[in-house]
């Protein structure tokens, strides 16, 4: 299994270097060269199987041999081993053919962690074997960072350094991240928004001075074997529901692009998925460019789902490359314009690939209340505001009555708790075992939005 990047000018890389790698050298990220496929009788044989042994399945055509599927299926359910539900990732109905796919059962409470507790084990593996240390910096709009730090805590060939947007975070996404006591975790605030702190890193990445002096890494959704891990619960849940002899639709609340990138590899893989709907809070770039074909950037708004508070959807470079044909040329055009102009356009039939998969609905901050509010009074769940405007698009699609939609659940509703109170009246309860971190000490250094700052402030705690 070899990997190109979307820019078609970096080096082709195997599985444990595009691990490694994070970002390409010519500023793309990468994608397989070929998508491997599971036959229908592959498909089948996931249903019922444990978590982790589905998810190797999945997973190990994408390693090449770098990583047997057995070597995954110890190392998985070793990385969910904590998780605070026997199933990992269980399906729950809540409607005549809508299902909600629960992804907050990891130790930071959200999808993040089904991931990064395994791209974590992944990096000690690889770094071992060569004897190498990678200094990790990353971007979060709110559950990255906590997921990416829990995963990579006192490992002592890794350094973290995750920038989140000041302000703009919830304050248990923040102390889930700040109050963290590890020597080689660093956070730091960045005056400005999750864009800007998405463009600092790319920023420092395409450095390759700095890059190479301090091996850097990456573990947000730039990061491939990131995108991998993710497509194992839309395996699961298409198996469970029945695939390959039944399609399926997901809706999924979406911000950077990155999760639902995972369902639209899983529908490469031959998973029988008929939609991919798009949930938008205010920030709609992806709505407005489904209706448009123009892709067009607005001032990021703060909204009640911190996590979705994005303009520049990174991953969507990825779908980008594969509707044009795989011209590594033409997104680079296409992207350079977007930086420079704010904006590109996408010909009809590039869009009539997108539109044929996707589809996309926008909610605002008082119709994401009242989801919760109704959600909760019909069925008896409490559904965090990314989770509500996910299931807000699935009820505004206009699919086959007898297909399956599942919305994903992509966080507890506890780290939300000033919506979850206006919505519903009362504050959710952390689950114990995070409680002490409300009142413990944070440790975060705040920054302007200058990457001689950063630079500084990285090199100086970097560990030899």
């Amino acid at each position: 299994m070899r990997y190109v990047s979307t820019r078609g000018q970096a080096p082709i890389l195997g599985f444990e270097d595009v691990l490694l790698t994070g970002l390409a050298r010519d500023g793309g990220l990468y994608l397989p060269e070929a998508w491997p496929t599971l036959s229908a009788v592959e498909i089948r044989g996931l249903s019922g199987k444990p978590y982790a042994e589905a998810a190797a399945r999945v997973l190990a055509p994408y390693a090449g041999g770098a990583v047997t599927q057995d070597e995954f299926a110890t190392l998985l359910a070793d990385a969910y081993r904590g998780f605070g539900h026997t199933a990992v990732a269980p399906l729950k109905q809540i409607g005549p053919r809508h299902w909600l796919l629960e992804l907050f059962h990891g130790p930071t409470l959200a999808f993040k962690d089904y991931a990064l507790q395994a791209v974590g084990r992944l990096f000690d593996r690889a770094l071992a074997r060569r004897n190498q240390r990678v200094t990790i910096v990353g971007a979060t709009s709110g559950d990255t960072g906590s997921a990416a730090i829990e995963a990579l805590r006192d490992r002592a060939a890794v350094d973290v350094f995750i920038l989140f947007p000041k302000g703009r975070v919830s304050e248990v996404q923040r102390r889930q991240m700040t109050t963290v006591d590890a020597p080689n975790v660093h956070c730091i605030a960045l005056d400005g928004t999750f864009d800007d702190c998405q463009d600092m890193v790319k920023a420092l990445f395409n450095d390759p001075g700095f890059r190479d002096e301090h091996q850097l890494s990456a573990v947000n959704s730039i990061n491939w074997v990131r995108i991998a891990v993710q497509i194992a619960y839309y395996a699961a849940a298409a198996a469970a529901l029945g695939a390959p002899d039944r399609r399926i639709a997901f809706a999924v609340p979406t911000g950077n692009f990155g999760n639902v990138l995972s369902a639209y590899a899983a529908k490469r893989m031959g998973f029988p998925i008929e939609r991919l709907i798009l949930g938008s809070n205010a920030n709609d770039i992806l709505t407005r460019f489904l209706g448009s074909g123009e892709m067009a950037m607005a001032p990021v708004q703060p909204t009640y789902s911190p996590s979705m508070d994005i303009q520049v959807s990174s991953n969507f470079e990825r779908l980008l490359f594969e509707v044009v044909g795989r011209d590594g040329a033409r997104v680079a055009e296409l992207l350079g314009g977007f930086r420079k102009e704010g904006r590109f356009r996408l010909d009809d039939e590039a869009m009539g690939r997108i539109r044929g998969l996707f589809e996309a609905h926008r909610l605002d901050d008082a119709g994401t209340l009242d989801v919760i509010r109704r959600i909760h009074r019909d069925t008896g769940e409490l559904v965090d505001p990314h989770t509500a405007i996910g299931i807000f698009a699935a009820e505004k699609s206009r699919l086959d009555p007898g297909i399956p939609i599942v919305s994903l659940a992509t966080a507890h509703p506890a780290k939300f708790p000033d919506a979850i109170e206006r919505a519903v009246g009362f504050r959710p309860s952390l689950p114990e075992r995070l409680q002490g971190m409300m009142t413990a000490k944070e440790r975060v250094q705040d920054l302007a939005n200058d990457q001689k700052a950063v630079k500084s402030f990285i090199a100086g705690r970097v560990r030899r």
